[in-house]
Protein backbone atom coordinates (compact mmCIF):
# COMPACT_ATOMS: atom_id res chain seq x y z
CA UNK A 1 0.00 0.00 0.00
CA UNK A 2 1.28 3.42 -0.92
CA UNK A 3 0.55 6.28 1.43
CA UNK A 4 1.19 9.97 1.11
CA UNK A 5 0.65 12.62 3.73
CA UNK A 6 -2.37 14.76 3.04
CA UNK A 7 -3.00 18.22 4.44
CA UNK A 8 -5.80 18.18 6.97
CA UNK A 9 -8.52 20.77 6.43
CA UNK A 10 -11.46 22.25 8.31
CA UNK A 11 -12.07 22.57 12.03
CA UNK A 12 -9.99 20.59 14.50
CA UNK A 13 -12.71 17.90 14.89
CA UNK A 14 -12.94 17.65 11.08
CA UNK A 15 -9.16 17.29 10.86
CA UNK A 16 -9.21 14.50 13.43
CA UNK A 17 -11.99 12.76 11.48
CA UNK A 18 -9.74 12.85 8.40
CA UNK A 19 -6.77 11.59 10.42
CA UNK A 20 -8.89 8.81 11.91
CA UNK A 21 -9.91 7.67 8.43
CA UNK A 22 -6.23 7.60 7.41
CA UNK A 23 -5.37 5.64 10.57
CA UNK A 24 -8.07 3.05 9.84
CA UNK A 25 -6.79 2.68 6.28
CA UNK A 26 -3.21 2.18 7.51
CA UNK A 27 -4.07 -0.66 9.90
CA UNK A 28 -6.78 -2.29 7.78
CA UNK A 29 -6.10 -6.01 7.57
CA UNK A 30 -2.92 -5.80 9.67
CA UNK A 31 -2.76 -7.25 13.19
CA UNK A 32 0.96 -6.89 13.94
CA UNK A 33 1.29 -4.38 16.76
CA UNK A 34 4.81 -3.28 15.83
CA UNK A 35 3.85 -2.54 12.23
CA UNK A 36 0.71 -0.68 13.25
CA UNK A 37 2.45 1.27 16.02
CA UNK A 38 5.19 2.31 13.59
CA UNK A 39 2.75 3.51 10.95
CA UNK A 40 0.42 5.28 13.38
CA UNK A 41 3.36 7.05 15.05
CA UNK A 42 4.55 8.32 11.68
CA UNK A 43 1.04 9.31 10.60
CA UNK A 44 0.36 11.44 13.68
CA UNK A 45 3.88 12.89 13.89
CA UNK A 46 3.76 14.16 10.32
CA UNK A 47 0.09 15.21 10.25
CA UNK A 48 -0.17 17.37 13.36
CA UNK A 49 1.72 20.59 14.07
CA UNK A 50 3.92 21.35 17.07
CA UNK A 51 4.86 17.80 18.06
CA UNK A 52 8.36 16.59 18.96
CA UNK A 53 7.62 12.97 19.91
CA UNK A 54 4.88 10.46 19.06
CA UNK A 55 5.08 6.82 19.96
CA UNK A 56 4.09 3.74 21.85
CA UNK A 57 5.24 2.14 25.06
CA UNK A 58 4.21 -1.50 25.60
CA UNK A 59 3.50 -3.06 28.97
CA UNK A 60 5.70 -6.11 29.54
CA UNK A 61 3.88 -7.20 32.70
CA UNK A 62 6.07 -5.05 34.98
CA UNK A 63 6.81 -1.75 33.29
CA UNK A 64 6.45 0.18 30.04
CA UNK A 65 9.03 -0.53 27.31
CA UNK A 66 9.54 1.80 24.37
CA UNK A 67 8.07 0.68 21.06
CA UNK A 68 7.91 2.33 17.65
CA UNK A 69 8.08 6.12 17.70
CA UNK A 70 8.97 9.29 15.80
CA UNK A 71 11.27 11.84 17.44
CA UNK A 72 14.50 11.87 19.40
CA UNK A 73 15.70 8.73 21.18
CA UNK A 74 13.49 7.96 24.16
CA UNK A 75 13.58 6.55 27.65
CA UNK A 76 13.63 2.77 27.19
CA UNK A 77 11.79 1.67 30.34
CA UNK A 78 9.26 3.55 32.45
CA UNK A 79 7.97 2.22 35.78
CA UNK A 80 4.19 2.40 36.19
CA UNK A 81 4.81 4.64 39.20
CA UNK A 82 6.73 7.31 37.25
CA UNK A 83 5.92 10.12 34.86
CA UNK A 84 2.95 10.92 32.69
CA UNK A 85 3.15 7.57 30.87
CA UNK A 86 3.23 5.68 34.15
CA UNK A 87 0.25 7.68 35.43
CA UNK A 88 -1.78 6.89 32.29
CA UNK A 89 -0.89 3.22 32.56
CA UNK A 90 -1.55 2.84 36.29
CA UNK A 91 -4.79 4.89 36.38
CA UNK A 92 -5.94 3.66 32.96
CA UNK A 93 -7.02 7.25 32.26
CA UNK A 94 -5.76 9.62 29.57
CA UNK A 95 -3.34 12.16 30.97
CA UNK A 96 -3.39 15.62 29.36
CA UNK A 97 -0.66 17.77 30.88
CA UNK A 98 -0.42 21.47 29.95
CA UNK A 99 3.09 21.88 31.41
CA UNK A 100 5.13 18.78 32.18
CA UNK A 101 7.34 20.81 34.51
CA UNK A 102 4.33 21.03 36.86
CA UNK A 103 3.71 17.26 36.78
CA UNK A 104 5.09 15.50 39.87
CA UNK A 105 7.58 12.81 38.87
CA UNK A 106 7.74 13.85 35.20
CA UNK A 107 10.48 12.01 33.30
CA UNK A 108 12.30 14.35 30.92
CA UNK A 109 13.31 12.05 28.06
CA UNK A 110 13.45 15.13 25.79
CA UNK A 111 14.10 18.39 27.65
CA UNK A 112 12.32 20.29 24.84
CA UNK A 113 8.95 18.71 25.71
CA UNK A 114 6.59 21.11 27.48
CA UNK A 115 3.16 19.46 27.18
CA UNK A 116 2.11 15.85 26.86
CA UNK A 117 -0.92 13.70 26.16
CA UNK A 118 -0.80 9.98 27.00
CA UNK A 119 -3.61 7.54 26.17
CA UNK A 120 -3.69 4.13 27.88
CA UNK A 121 -4.10 1.19 25.51
CA UNK A 122 -6.54 -1.31 26.98
CA UNK A 123 -7.68 -4.59 25.46
CA UNK A 124 -10.60 -5.43 27.72
CA UNK A 125 -9.11 -5.22 31.22
CA UNK A 126 -5.56 -5.88 29.99
CA UNK A 127 -3.08 -3.01 29.77
CA UNK A 128 -1.32 -3.26 26.39
CA UNK A 129 0.64 -0.03 26.81
CA UNK A 130 0.29 3.69 26.17
CA UNK A 131 0.20 6.04 23.17
CA UNK A 132 2.39 9.04 24.04
CA UNK A 133 2.39 12.42 22.26
CA UNK A 134 4.75 15.26 23.31
CA UNK A 135 4.96 18.89 22.24
CA UNK A 136 7.57 21.62 22.74
CA UNK A 137 4.63 24.04 23.18
CA UNK A 138 2.99 24.47 26.60
CA UNK A 139 -0.78 23.80 26.63
CA UNK A 140 -0.57 22.29 23.12
CA UNK A 141 -3.35 19.74 23.69
CA UNK A 142 -7.02 20.53 24.26
CA UNK A 143 -10.17 18.43 24.57
CA UNK A 144 -10.45 18.06 20.77
CA UNK A 145 -6.89 16.70 20.63
CA UNK A 146 -7.66 14.31 23.46
CA UNK A 147 -10.78 12.94 21.77
CA UNK A 148 -9.02 12.64 18.40
CA UNK A 149 -5.94 10.91 19.76
CA UNK A 150 -8.01 8.59 21.94
CA UNK A 151 -9.90 7.54 18.79
CA UNK A 152 -6.63 6.81 16.98
CA UNK A 153 -5.40 4.81 19.99
CA UNK A 154 -8.64 2.80 19.84
CA UNK A 155 -7.99 2.02 16.16
CA UNK A 156 -4.64 0.55 17.24
CA UNK A 157 -6.25 -1.60 19.96
CA UNK A 158 -9.04 -2.82 17.66
CA UNK A 159 -6.45 -3.94 15.10
CA UNK A 160 -4.94 -6.26 17.74
CA UNK A 161 -8.12 -8.33 17.98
Amino acid sequence: MSFSSQTLTGSKPEQYAQLLAQARALVHGETDRIANAANLSALVYHALPDLNWVGFYFHDGKELVVGPFQGLPACVRIPLSKGVCGAAASTRQTQRVADVNDFPGHIACDSASRSELVVPLLQGDTLVGVFDIDSPVASRFDADDQLGLEAIAQVFVEALE
